[in-house]
C-alpha cells in the first residue's frame, strides 16, 4: 500500500514547526522532516515521523538525505515545504544604503535563500516526478518582486529572493514538459513572529503580524486548492499574485 507523504525541509523554523504540528494532526497524514536540528519533533506527537538530521546543506549532504528517502519507497511525497532563508544573523544585516553592501553577506544570503532551495529542487524532482499530484512550497518574500520594489535597500535579501522567483519560474516551465504532476509555488508568509523578523517588527502596521499557526494555516489551505497547471506561482498568505 502507498502512503501518502508531506515533507518538510529546513524545519526548525517557526513556521516549519507549525505546519509540521497542524499536518500531524491529520490521522492519515505521514509527515517526513528534515533539519540540521530536530529536536522539537522528539515530542511524542511526533513519534511516527520520520527524522532526517543534517550536518549541513552541501551538495553531497542533500544528495544523502534524497537517497534515505528513496530507501523508504513507496512512500509518495504529495507537498513539500522547503523553509530555508535567511535575513539577518550576527555577520548579516539588511543594507540600508550602498555602502553597506558587502560581498561576504551578498554570498551568505544567497547561498541560504537561493542556492539551497534549488539544489533540494533538483535533487528531489526525479523522486517527486509520478503519477501523483505534488505540490511544492519555497519560501519568498515580498521583496523579492521587482516590479514592486518602491523602497529599495536590502540589496542582499531582495536580489536572493529575486534570483530564487527567477529560477522558480525556469523550473516550471521544464516541469511542464517532463514532470507533469508538479506545482512549484514562491510563498511570501507576510510578518511573521518569529526570530528572522524580530529586529523589523517596530515597523509592522497593526494586524499585520501574524503567528505562525496562522500562516501555516493559511499555507495549507492555498496548497490544498491550489491546481497542477504547468506554472509557478508567486503568492501570498491570502492566496493572492504577487507581481514577479
Amino acid at each position: 500500500m502507498t502512503s501518502h507523504a508531506t515533507l518538510i525541509i529546513g524545519a526548525n523554523s517557526e513556521i516549519a514547526k507549525a505546519i509540521a504540528a497542524q499536518v500531524i494532526n491529520n490521522d492519515t497524514a505521514q509527515l517526513i522532516v528534515i533539519s540540521r536540528d530536530c529536536s522539537f519533533y522528539q515530542q511524542d506527537k511526533f513519534a511516527d515521523a520520520q527524522l532526517i538530521t543534517l550536518e549541513n546543506y552541501q551538495e553531497q549532504t542533500i544528495s544523502q538525505a534524497v537517497e534515505t528517502l528513496k530507501a523508504n519507497m513507496p512512500i509518495v511525497i504529495t507537498q513539500v515545504f522547503i523553509c530555508h532563508g535567511i535575513l539577518h544573523n550576527e555577520r548579516c544585516q539588511p543594507e540600508k544604503r550602498l555602502e553597506d553592501f558587502s560581498a561576504d553577506m551578498f554570498i551568505e544570503t544567497l547561498t541560504a535563500n537561493t542556492v539551497t532551495p534549488m539544489l533540494w529542487l533538483k535533487h528531489l524532482t526525479p523522486l517527486l516526478a509520478t503519477k501523483h499530484e505534488c505540490k511544492v512550497v519555497i519560501f519568498s518574500a515580498r521583496v523579492g518582486s521587482i516590479s514592486d520594489n518602491k523602497l529599495g535597500g536590502w540589496y542582499s535579501y531582495r536580489a536572493s529572493k529575486a534570483a530564487m522567483n527567477m529560477l522558480i519560474t525556469s523550473a516550471a516551465v521544464e516541469l511542464a514538459r517532463r514532470a507533469k504532476n508538479m506545482k512549484l509555488i514562491s510563498f511570501h508568509p507576510g510578518t511573521t513572529d518569529s526570530p528572522l523578523s524580530k529586529p523589523f517588527q517596530k515597523n509592522v502596521p497593526k494586524g499585520k503580524l501574524f503567528n505562525s499557526e496562522f500562516v501555516a494555516s493559511r499555507l495549507l489551505t492555498i496548497v490544498a486548492s491550489a491546481t497542477i497547471d504547468g506554472q509557478a506561482s508567486y503568492l501570498d498568505w491570502q492566496g493572492k499574485e504577487i507581481p514577479w
